[in-house]
């Protein structure tokens, strides 16, 4: 039997390929404990097991290694054109090779995920969102150790993550806020004169872009006369053309004439487009006296559309590039009334219907 009681405790003790293997189970030799013990047992056995097939190198590769693997292989092959994806990762990779360093792969189960998520929780104080995308860094680093024939079976989909319901950041600017921002950003020029800032938030809260996506227009893709902006976007979905409002008309008009093929060049690295804003951004913030993130203009767009002019959803999503409703719909929280009155017409629709079927 590979069970036998050593003192108080249960231990096993079996053998493959004519090597023996011991060890405890920790658990109190009682005949309650039996079948957990014996469940602790063929675990160690299987993991055995495993190591035997894999080989002594790849049985021994510690995690700090193989992550090492991984991110390269994140950056220069799998997102090499996705860098915020690949940077994403990166950066839940810091915890997670702080946490698991030198910890051999086949040692990480469900129960080392879980120690993993209260670490993050109670020592760190994360929210849900951040332990949402590690566990989803660690998620494809399991996949991707599995085609390296490390080791077999991805332990995180025996853990649950976080709901991503409550998961996205929305400050939604009231018409005050909004007034002051735009005073404190057309103060804010670079030193060829150009307000980059305030053209760029003025497009966003005016078409609902994404920040990347204004600053890598290209002259090219707009059309004065007709007033559309083609949108060059990474995302399938976020490729779209955008019917401007008369006023970002005016302002990428007046940008055809700054240097180069892009709207908005930048000064530091010629040749190439602005690519962040964030210290104009927290400047203009800082003497308006308000506090939000740039995204947030797109976030007031898709508000004002739902919310305002009852733009329906499917509309919307094209509007802002979005891939699916299940993205939209944080925009979309259609009232009791409106939800009441709804049901109404269709009853009454449905009514009708019944009364003319029964009528033939």
């Amino acid at each position: 039997m590979p069970l036998r009681k050593r003192g108080s405790v249960w231990h096993y003790r079996f053998k493959i390929g004519g090597q023996p293997y011991a060890g405890s189970t920790e658990l109190p030799a009682t005949a309650a404990n039996r079948k957990a013990a014996q469940r602790i047992e063929a675990e160690h056995r299987a993991k055995v097991t495993e190591r035997v097939s894999l080989g002594a190198r790849k049985a021994s590769i510690e995690f700090v290694a193989a992550a090492g693997e991984f991110i390269g292989w994140c950056k220069d092959v799998e997102y090499r054109q996705k860098e915020s994806t690949a940077k994403r990762i990166e950066t839940s990779f810091a915890s997670l090779v702080g946490f698991f360093g030198l910890t051999p792969l086949l040692d990480i189960g469900a129960a080392e995920i879980e120690n993993y998520k209260i670490h993050r929780i109670k020592i760190n104080g994360v929210k849900d969102v951040t332990l949402r995308h590690d566990l989803h860094a660690l998620s494809l680093f399991f996949q991707y150790a599995e085609k390296m024939r490390w080791r077999k079976g991805n332990p995180v989909r025996e853990v649950s993550m976080p709901s991503d319901l409550d998961a996205v950041r929305m400050h939604v600017l009231s018409a005050e806020e909004e007034e002051k921002y735009f005073a404190a950003a057309f103060e804010v020029v670079d030193r060829a004169g150009r307000r980059n800032l305030y053209d760029v938030a003025r497009i966003m809260i005016a078409q609902g872009c994404r920040p990347e996506d204004v600053m890598a227009s290209r002259k090219e893709g707009f059309e004065a006369e007709l007033g559309t902006l083609q949108v060059y976007s990474k995302s399938r979905a976020g490729k779209r053309l955008l019917y401007l409002a008369p006023d970002c008309v005016e302002i990428l008009a007046a940008r055809m004439r700054t240097p180069g093929p892009w709207l908005f060049p930048s000064e530091r690295y010629p040749g190439n487009h602005i690519t962040k804003l964030s210290n104009s951004h927290d400047r203009a913030c800082r003497a308006a006296g308000v506090s939000f993130v740039l995204y947030d203009l797109r976030h007031t767009f898709g508000t004002r559309q739902a919310t305002e002019m009852k733009t329906d959803p499917f509309t919307l999503a094209a509007m802002m590039g979005h891939a699916n409703l299940r993205t939209i719909m944080k925009y979309v929280h259609p009232e009791q009334r409106a939800q009441k009155e709804a049901m109404q017409q269709y009853a009454a629709a449905m009514a009708r219907r019944k009364l003319k079927v029964v009528g033939r």
